[in-house]
């Protein structure tokens, strides 16, 4: 009998793929999402994918309610918590990025517990590492400090929420204990299962390759490419020795903007416009523009992380960014109107 794996967020770009890679695994999937009217695209997409929907189940599920949740984990023996919302747009008022992400983090970590799951593999973020840009080294012990004036909501948000997660976690007491795993990607690229384009890093993309984004940040971060960060979601369900662990899943190397934008045009995107925007032009523009303003604390920052641990628990490569990038935009350009050239 399979497996089954509660997978929140399934609608969205990460939970997609981990949705992929668990029926390729031969688990059962429960999939949530907060609005039943994306049931119909997230299923054609895994059919696309996978040649099946056997074994696949969608749940309407809210994080900032109760309802539903304990019922939901009926029968799970696994759980995959993505959702978590995300914009580089700064909201009016930051607590309506950090409740969701901390009491939704919680609610389903709490029915997870009470419905006797084994493990949780929670997604974070980098950002939830050096959100302040004052560590540029990251390792498994890297924390962003919350109260830092410089930190963006959706930092916050996540670095709070991985601590709460932490903190109950440690708090378990009597019965088995649930184990926990938290992987941190960096921004996330790769092909687009279902043709959604309104997630941050497939609107960044976009606008590459449309030319609508004429100039890019001076930023330089590890990249993730979706397919390693799905699969090693999935593999650290049942891998004993990554419970109780952080782990960084992005390239080895930081990337500019600048450098993605000049692999696209030098492989045939002709609008691709590689040009590095004037940091002082940013900060600027970041006291008009809250997209700009969550952009400015890695502005003229070069990070680096280490993956050594995720390269060693699971035997792990990350994916080489060209074909991050390229793949990418092949899976966009069918969407945009027009052709590269």
């Amino acid at each position: 009998m399979k497996k089954t794996v509660l997978l929140t967020g399934i609608s969205g770009f990460v939970g997609q793929h981990c949705a992929v890679e668990l029926i390729r695994k031969g688990y059962a999937v429960k999939g949530t999402v907060r609005n039943l009217s994306k049931k119909k695209n997230v299923l054609d997409a895994i059919r696309k994918e996978t040649g099946t929907l056997d074994d696949m189940e969608i749940l309407q599920l809210d994080l900032i309610a109760d309802a539903g949740w304990d019922d939901a984990m009926t029968g799970v023996e696994y759980v995959l918590h993505v959702a978590s919302p995300f914009t580089l747009t700064e909201p009016k008022d930051e607590m309506d990025m950090i409740r969701p992400a901390v009491d939704g983090t919680l609610r389903v970590l709490k029915s997870a517990r009470t419905a006797g799951v084994k493990k949780v593999v929670l997604t974070s973020s980098t950002v939830a590492m050096a959100g302040d840009a004052k560590m540029n080294h990251l390792t498994q012990e890297s924390w962003t400090n919350p109260e830092s004036d410089r930190v963006s909501a959706y930092t916050k948000s996540t670095a709070l929420a991985e601590k709460a997660a932490w903190k109950f976690y440690e708090s378990q007491h009597g019965g088995e204990r649930m184990e926990l795993t938290v992987i941190h990607p960096g921004p996330i690229f790769g092909p687009t299962l279902s043709g959604d384009l309104t997630g941050a890093s497939m609107t960044l993309m976009r606008d590459l390759l449309s030319g609508k984004l004429a100039m890019q940040p001076n930023v330089h971060y590890p990249m993730s490419d979706v397919r390693d960060v799905a699969a090693l979601h999935v593999a650290a369900l049942e891998n004993k020795e990554s419970d109780g662990q952080r782990f960084i899943v992005t390239s080895e190397e930081p990337y500019s903007f600048v450098e993605i934008a000049s692999m696209l045009k030098e492989n045939g995107y002709g609008k691709v416009r590689p040009r590095k925007a004037p940091s002082a032009l940013i900060r600027f523009l970041s006291l008009f523009n809250r997209e700009m303003k969550g952009m400015v604390p890695m502005l003229d920052v070069r990070i680096t992380c280490d993956v050594t641990p995720a390269k060693r628990v699971f035997g792990w490569r990350p994916m080489a960014i060209r074909k991050t990038v390229l793949d990418t935009a092949a899976s966009i350009m069918p969407l945009l109107q027009g052709t590269h050239g």
